[in-house]
């Protein structure tokens, strides 16, 4: 052999080896690498065909807890087909793009409903008026359970909370109530918050009994998965008083726990029902009590059949009865629609003449072409359940059967066994905020897990899951959840007893903003490219509350008036719900600018002027740091030869007091009205109208459509001037409004005098304007005020003489028009008749 052979074969083998160190090494890393969990969870309550109270709860605590226990969880509320299907397109894709060590898990609460042999889960605008429309207004389950299993993971849970009595097809061809029995594929879970054939008792809220007792399961650390939904129907009895009986069917055949129980856990305060040897103890074995416990717990119709044999007459015998009447034509309908040919939809017809899926094998009959009846011969087919007995036809007879109806007289089940009690914090939920934005999960008040309890190990939860971090944590998740915590100088919220640093710090961050987000679940792509497009169509329609939007930094719990220090990135106007600059105002400083939650008033340097602006909180929506123009929405004119005052002094709108005009102390009624909200400022009232004084004695008011003082013309610069009830005056060819009665109230005022015509103007460049009114020339007979219609309005006494004043340079002015009064001229007095002189007379000469 030459040394060129020796070598080869060296080389040969030598990458055998490598390879074979490669194969061998590829499992133990894939055991090793850390797992990863995804979740998606669907909330459809506000249904067209009418609302449910509890299912976008029922979705946001599950998605609250399965974050808890290091899902990385997506989901929305509320879903169309459309967005529905698109969701689920979304969450496959992820799926796949997981990887193999990833753990699945799929939530939909609503309303389901089953349709010749397959489940379908039922959007919000679905209308389903007949059986034919549910293939096409619904969504069928299997197709999104078989691609989950196509997909190389290490499993998938998928719990459907929907088996409710819907209100589709009200006809006298129903579909059958409830959900239909299935088989999960490979590596599956599937679970039913009521048994096949069955309904789930209307619950007011707010969360429904199976996903309130199945996050309490969740929560309990190392318990394995079939453990956690064999207690949750346990649970669910007990909260329901055995109305309820929830279901599950599991080819899982990977170890998984939710959580992981630490070593300082509490004993069993129950016997314990873990052990292999108690779980195939026969069920006549048991006491009563225990045996329909042990019956449940199975939940298998052997299980059942053997308690009715050991106790034909326990209280319990009734309900147990009718669970194995509706398990029983489950199984039956579910091999004759596997067979789907005539002879098995015959042979189910033979069994229940009129059972709850007489009309699905009647419509196969005619897809076959086939006799709607069973022929007298043919060849019935071989089920694995006996026909059932004549005491169980009653049960499965009901257009919907549940486990407390009243015709059936259903004992209430005793306290359940093998199950301790709940976690006393867990007893009674508080309902979370009611979500606005659109699709977004309620969130719920989050509660901590007990301390024994510790996070799943080996598991790589995503980025900035705050809860998953925070199990035993109330604070730093319920701050941003809730926004009710007050937060110190530091912008960070109280530390509660026992947190590490690293807890400290992750509860500052959160405070800070950093991870609001993840406190909030997710919504699939398309579900967000869907809502941006319909904010952006209607944006009034949307309303961002705490549900939906955290804010970038907790609010205090009380507001302090003091300045505020920004640090930090100053929040841009309009994002994440900072208030936009009004109009024509400028911005304010980016280190001055509070959120829009946390706004408070700030004090202006020279406001100690006029405490009133101090003590008046801002109003949302407004920019404390805008200075008003004079003039402007009520805002005071400068006093005559007085500049306006410094920017700092300005005031906001609504802690705008009224100031009091230059001359305007000759009337106090004027400088003590404020202006009223909602009215314009710079619109003159009448005289005598809403409140409004009316003239002094000798001036009667202008009539409609005349101006009651010709408007001086200046200069387009000028400011507006400040309302003033007398003294100022609407625009020339403006309308004016008739003017009302004056109340008789503001009979007994005294008069204004003249010169408050005076303030009719501000200064222009820099030499006082003045307008002195002229004395009026009227007529003696018109010197009395006219009364107000059906009102008697005393005389006022005549005013007195203007006062003579310094005019400072006194400049020509034109001389303002006086709108005459129209007042009726007085009769003529009466005259004597003319003395007839002697002319015109027959024999006289003519007059001249």
């Amino acid at each position: 052999m030459g040394l060129s052979s020796k070598k080869t074969i060296w080389a040969f083998l030598a990458m055998m080896l490598v390879l074979a160190g490669i194969a061998a090494a590829t499992p133990a890393e894939a055991q090793s690498s850390p797992e990863k969990r995804i979740a998606f969870v669907v909330g459809n309550a506000a249904y067209k065909v009418g609302a449910l109270p509890t299912p976008a709860n029922d979705a946001g605590l599950i998605a609250q807890t399965l974050q808890a226990a290091g899902f990385d969880v997506i989901g929305a509320r509320d879903l169309d087909q459309n967005g529905l299907r698109d969701a689920m397109r979304d969450f496959l894709t992820k799926a796949n793009a997981s990887g193999p060590n990833t753990v699945v898990f799929v939530y939909l609460a609503g309303y389901g409903v089953q349709y010749q042999g397959d489940n379908y889960f039922v959007p919000v605008d679905a209308q389903i008026a007949n059986a034919t429309d549910v293939p096409v207004e619904a969504l069928r389950m299997t197709d999104f359970t078989k691609s989950l299993a196509a997909i190389d993971n290490r499993g998938s849970i998928v719990v459907l909370d929907a088996a409710r009595a819907n209100p589709f097809v009200q006809s006298n061809q129903p579909l059958a109530g409830g959900l239909a029995l299935v088989d999960p594929d490979a590596n599956q879970l599937i679970a039913f918050n009521a048994a096949p054939g069955t309904v789930a008792p209307q619950e007011a809220g707010p969360y429904g009994s199976y996903a309130h007792a199945l996050a309490e399961m969740i929560r309990v650390g190392g318990l394995p998965l079939d453990d956690v939904f064999d207690r949750t129907r346990l649970r669910v009895s007990d909260l329901t008083k055995g109305a309820q009986i929830s279901w599950d069917a599991s080819k899982f055949k990977n170890a998984f726990t939710f959580f992981d129980r630490g070593p300082d856990a509490p004993a069993a305060q129950v016997s314990s029902y873990d052990n292999a040897a108690i779980r195939t103890k026969a069920i006549r074995d048991f006491d009563e009590r225990d045996a329909y416990f042990a019956a449940l717990d199975r939940d298998t119709l052997q299980g059942y059949e053997d308690f009715l044999a050991a106790y034909p007459n326990d209280s319990m015998a009734r309900r147990v009865r009718a669970i194995i009447a509706a398990r029983r034509e489950a199984i039956t309908w579910r091999e004759t629609w596997r067979a789907d040919t005539p002879e098995a939809y015959w042979s189910y017809l033979r069994r229940y003449q009129r059972g709850p899926h007489v009309w699905d094998a009647r419509r196969r009959l005619e897809h076959f072409e086939a006799a709607l009846e069973p022929p007298p011969s043919f060849t019935v087919i071989e089920y694995d359940v006996p026909p059932p007995p004549p005491p169980e036809i009653v049960y499965v007879e009901r257009p919907v059967l549940y486990f407390d109806d009243a015709d059936f007289g259903y004992a209430p089940p005793p306290p359940p066994v093998f199950l301790g009690p709940p976690p006393p914090d867990f007893v009674e939920l508080a309902p979370p905020q009611p979500a606005v934005d659109l699709y977004v999960l309620p969130e719920p008040t989050y509660v901590p897990v007990p301390e024994w309890v510790e996070p799943p190990r080996d598991v790589a939860p995503p980025e900035n899951n705050v809860i998953f971090n925070n199990i035993h944590n109330t604070v730093v998740n319920n701050t941003v959840v809730n926004n009710n915590t007050t937060v110190n100088e530091n912008g960070a919220a109280p530390a509660a007893p026992g947190l590490t640093t690293g807890q400290k710090i992750a509860g500052a961050a959160v405070i800070a903003g950093a991870g609001a987000a993840a406190l909030h679940v997710a919504l699939p792509p398309s579900v967000q490219k869907k809502a941006a497009v319909q904010q952006q169509q209607h944006p009034a329609a949307v309303i961002k509350t705490p549900t939906g939007a955290a804010p970038a930094v907790a609010p205090t719990a009380q507001p302090q008036a003091q300045p505020q220090t920004g640090n930090g990135a100053h929040a841009l106007p309009g994002a994440n719900g900072q208030p936009l600059p009004a109009a024509g105002k400028v911005p304010a400083t980016p280190g001055a600018a509070p959120t829009k939650q946390a706004q408070q008033p700030q004090a202006a340097p020279n406001a100690t002027h006029n405490p009133a602006a101090v003590t008046q909180p801002a109003q949302p929506g407004t920019n404390t740091n805008a200075h008003p123009l004079p003039g402007a929405k009520g805002q005071p004119l400068p006093a005559t030869g007085n500049p306006p005052k410094a920017p700092g002094a300005a005031q906001t709108k609504q802690a705008q007091q009224p100031q009091a005009a230059p001359n305007a102390t000759h009337n106090p009624a004027i400088a003590t009205q404020p202006v009223q909200p909602g009215t314009n400022g710079n619109v003159h009232a009448l005289p005598g109208a809403k409140g409004q004084p009316l003239p002094p004695a000798g001036n009667t008011p202008a009539a409609k459509g005349q101006n009651q003082i010709a408007k001086t013309p200046a200069p387009h610069s000028a400011p507006i001037t400040k309302p003033n009830a007398i003294a100022a005056a609407p625009k020339p060819n403006a309308h004016v409004q008739a003017m009302k009665p004056a109340a008789p109230a503001l009979a007994a005022k005294p008069p204004v005098k003249p010169n408050v015509v005076n303030n009719a103007r501000p200064p222009v460049n820099n030499q006082p304007r003045v307008v002195t009114a002229p004395p009026r020339q009227v007529n003696p007979a018109a010197s009395q005020p006219r009364p107000a219609p059906h009102e008697a309005v005393q005389a006022r006494p005549p005013a007195p003489a203007p006062k003579a004043q310094a005019q400072p340079r006194p400049q020509p002015q034109p001389q303002p028009k006086i709108a005459q009064p129209q007042v009726k001229a007085p009769p003529p007095a009466p005259q004597k008749p003319p003395a007839k002189k002697n002319c015109g007379a027959p024999g006289l000469p003519a007059c001249h």
